[in-house]
């Protein structure tokens, strides 16, 4: 590794006091996926269940070197198949977490979503970045910036609502959450800029609950001190953000990709909001980032179990 990816590390070194928690992976028929649900279970983030045509995995397995040892395989004949074993694993209570593999997002997130068999709730599903920015000196998550595309304000309540309680999984000391737009005043021509305000409020009415919010925000007034600083914002959250929502998928995609290919992050993706939490990744992802994206699928896993046990009489 070229540097010591301390973020992720401190979420790595956490997971190692937890069980592994029970994941199913579906279709994970090319190395990458394969070896990354194999080393994840190695250091005990997960314990995984791979779903997916057995004879096509185990000439994986070989090919590569990949010792499957005892992880059980679930037998499906293909892609479309293996996601919806996988979602109907987790429905079985059999696992508590999903696992991409090397079928296409639209059909692994298909069978979650499903109305019959899938695993919707009450809460809109989202996507969160939990991203190490080595210039940066808190974990930073970005969300949404690889499901909705064009999010309501509805939506937006539950894409922050995910990401604070992502947030509080991994242990944030204080969720600050900047809601990002072109500029940090509201104007009725950019309609961002209202819906940040509106979503303030929100939060000042406790239909978002458990962070500091403010918005509208411009990227640098989230992240820049001596931004905020020569504009004179008056704001706890501005200039120390940890949580950044953006108007839209394409705002959010562009923003993940600069950070990444610019500043040298890395992304580690998580899915919220389903009955489990969902774990994406790309063949593009570092060893590290697919890792950390088990750990915080863990972190995500445990907390709510604690919140199901503080429910129970």
């Amino acid at each position: 590794m070229e540097r010591t990816h301390a973020k992720y590390q401190y979420l790595l070194d956490h997971c190692k006091t937890l069980p592994a928690v029970p994941t199913a992976v579906a279709h994970p028929c090319d190395d990458s996926s394969l070896r990354g649900a194999v080393d994840a279970a190695r250091l005990g983030l997960i314990a995984p269940i791979l779903v997916g045509p057995q004879a096509r995995i185990a000439a994986v397995a070989k090919d590569g070197g990949i010792d499957l040892g005892p992880i059980p395989i679930v037998d499906a004949p293909y892609s479309e198949a293996s996601a919806a074993k996988a979602v109907e694993l987790v429905r079985q209570g059999r696992a508590e977490a999903l696992m991409k593999g090397s079928l296409h997002t639209d059909e692994l997130m298909a069978a979650v979503v499903s109305r019959e068999g899938g695993l919707r709730t009450a809460r809109r599903i989202s996507h969160c970045f939990v991203m190490d920015a080595p210039e940066y000196r808190e974990t930073l998550i970005v969300t949404d910036a690889a499901i909705n595309i064009a999010p309501t304000l509805e939506d937006k309540v539950d894409i922050i609502q995910n990401a604070i309680d992502l947030a509080h999984a991994l242990r944030f000391p204080e969720v600050r959450v900047a809601i990002l737009s072109a500029m940090e005043t509201v104007n009725s021509k950019v309609p961002s800029t209202i819906e940040a305000a509106a979503l303030c409020k929100m939060a000042d009415r406790g239909q978002i609950t458990g962070a500091l919010l403010d918005g509208p925000l411009a990227f640098d007034n989230a992240i820049s001190p001596e931004s905020v600083r020569i504009k004179h914002i008056r704001s706890s959250v501005a200039g120390r953000a940890n949580v950044l929502v953006v108007p839209d998928l394409e705002a959010g995609n562009m923003l993940a990709k600069s950070l990444s290919f610019l500043a040298g992050a890395d992304a580690a993706g998580i899915v919220l909001g389903a009955k489990v939490p969902i774990i994406l990744t790309s063949r593009a992802d570092s060893v590290t980032a697919r890792l950390a994206s088990c750990a915080i699928a863990s972190l995500v896993a445990h907390a709510r179990r604690e919140a199901v046990a503080r429910t129970v009489p």
